[in-house]
């Protein structure tokens, strides 16, 4: 990307769009596009063409989705699957059409069967079922990702896919109705330290099985794949290691300092028994993520602490 190129932050203010937008700026791009919702709604078609029809990004980051863990995926299996393919219909289509060089569409581990081996290749796609509690959000990801390469057979368009694992940091949802299980355990434990209570229930058994990527390595791991990476096979980002539920747990205790008891709830759901990327095809190219799990918790922590009165917590 040239540093006079104009770029297209979808869902800049998100998690993983303001981790790109500080990774652009880190890395002295000027042209960053990063208009917010109620700036432009991703899921009004007219509103999108008329956006690119002016700006005419050269590069466009796929950032935008709406995104939960298993409680809200449950609860709007409808909203998740029409709002993004609603959203990523849009963008991908309107990109194209406004000649865009090059698109980086963001899907995720949850594309993957649920009982695919592990860890998880590249290749396993579409060989067997999904984990039904993220099914809805699941499908609409993998119709961006067959999105894009139906574009580039048919019209040559520059559309790379690109699959993250468990993504926290600075910025993420903290509610324990809607986030994902690093915010949601840190936002449970700082609660119990803070009011006292003798202890903290975890959902499910603590047996499972995730791997979890600070979102600012993420970030650096895009900024490279649109650099040095063009095939429209998607690719995955990850860390490359995992951790059971319970040993996630025990780390968030220890960084907020909590010393009460950790019980498992185990009439809860616990999803997919271990989710775990394959990261070869991407460290082939000579990138790896740089935050360990402790540092980048610490990180995420001493964020949610310095913003507790705009962090999404309820």
């Amino acid at each position: 990307m040239n540093k006079d190129a104009s770029i297209f932050v979808a869902g800049a203010r998100g998690l993983v769009g303001s981790a790109i937008c500080r990774a652009l700026a880190a890395r002295d791009f000027k042209r960053v596009l990063a208009p917010s919702r109620s700036a432009l709604d991703l899921r009004d078609r007219a509103a999108v063409d008329r956006f690119f029809a002016a700006e005419r990004p050269d590069y466009v980051f796929m950032a935008a989705a709406k995104v939960g863990g298993i409680v809200a995926n449950d609860s709007y299996p409808a909203d998740f699957i029409r709002d993004n393919l609603e959203i990523q219909t849009n963008v991908i289509d309107a990109a194209y059409r406004a000649g865009t060089r090059k698109l980086c569409f963001l899907g995720s581990s949850c594309i993957y069967p649920r009982l695919a081996p592990q860890p998880l290749q590249e290749s396993s796609l579409l060989t067997g079922p999904l984990e039904p509690t993220n099914q809805w959000y699941a499908v609409a990801k993998i119709a961006g990702i067959k999105m894009c390469q139906a574009y580039a057979l048919q019209h040559g368009f520059n559309a790379i896919s690109v699959m993250p694992t468990n993504l926290y940091g600075p910025g993420d949802n903290f509610d324990l109705q809607t986030s994902h299980v690093l915010p949601a355990l840190l936002h449970k434990f700082h609660t119990a330290r803070e009011s006292g209570a003798k202890e903290v229930t975890v959902w499910g058994s603590g047996t499972p099985r995730r791997e979890f990527l600070y979102v600012d390595d993420l970030a650096d791991a895009l900024c490279f794949l649109m650099e040095h990476y063009d095939s429209p096979e998607i690719i995955n980002v990850g860390w490359g290691e995992d951790v059971t539920i319970a040993e996630l747990a025990t780390l968030i205790a220890t960084v907020v300092a909590y010393r009460g008891t950790i019980v498992y709830d185990r009439s809860k759901p616990d999803g997919t028994p271990r989710k775990l990327l394959d990261v070869a095809k991407l460290t082939s190219l000579s990138w790896k993520p740089r935050t360990a799990l402790a540092d980048g918790i610490r990180a995420t922590y001493a964020w949610y602490l310095a913003n507790l009165k705009q962090a999404r917590t309820d």
